[in-house]
């Protein structure tokens, strides 16, 4: 489970104001549950995305990833958390040109720091689970743009984490691709009991998720109408 309670995040604005980028947000994403965040440019999603993968520490207010409470922890603590239990598929999937599918995914497991033997296996199975068992041996100039998403999706499985955070994954997707991806990423949902929030400007695929909430201003809105 993710769970936000009264989550602030203050930045200096000007010599003497203060913007709150996060305004007392409570948000609860269970195990198997994956949900859209959707919302305006500037208001507030990617620090929100920061705050839940324990990049940035609230200004106020507590965040828990399973039972671990983030806000409190080291910033070793806080790394560790991130590589063992916190997925993250970014907006582009920033794959190492020189690297084929399945090495690029045996790097986070190096990261991960887990055994040389144990990670072909672990690599192989996370982009079997994405459909991309055949294209394990490729680069990323020889995959297509909704190829090269599905391998991001299999790098954040690396590791087994149990929250998975999304931004904006069909930004560069045509439309039938887009579907896909997130019809992938609600089926990754529920078949490993991820607590998944998806960051989105997409609104035609927004239905696809369990629930949507709207954040306007750092302040959020359960089940607005997009």
């Amino acid at each position: 489970m993710l769970h936000l309670s009264r989550v602030t995040l203050t930045y200096p604005d000007g010599e003497d104001g203060t913007l709150d980028a996060l305004d007392a947000v409570d948000l609860s994403v269970p195990a198997g549950q994956m949900l859209a965040l959707v919302g305006p440019s500037g208001s507030g999603k990617s620090s929100l995305l920061a705050v839940a993968g324990a990049l940035i520490t609230p200004t106020a207010g507590t965040v828990r990833v399973g039972g671990t409470e983030v806000t409190g922890a080291s910033r070793a603590e806080r790394a560790r958390l991130r590589l063992e239990h916190i997925g993250v598929v970014f907006q582009q999937p920033r794959l190492l040109p020189s690297l084929t599918a399945l090495e690029q995914l045996q790097l986070v497991g190096v990261l991960r720091g887990a055994r040389p033997r144990d990670l072909r296996v672990a690599a192989r199975e996370a982009l079997a689970a994405v459909g991309m068992s055949s294209a394990a041996g490729r680069r990323p100039h020889q995959l297509s743009g909704g190829q090269r998403q599905r391998v991001n999706i299999a790098r954040a499985l690396m590791g087994t984490p149990s929250v998975l955070l999304v931004d904006e994954p069909t930004s560069a997707l045509d439309h039938e691709r887009s579907g896909e991806v997130m019809d992938l990423l609600r089926d990754l949902t529920r078949e490993r009991s991820l607590a998944t929030v998806v960051v989105t400007h997409d609104l035609e695929f927004v239905p696809v998720a369990d629930r949507v909430v709207t954040l306007r201003d750092g302040r959020l809105a359960e089940h607005a109408t997009v």
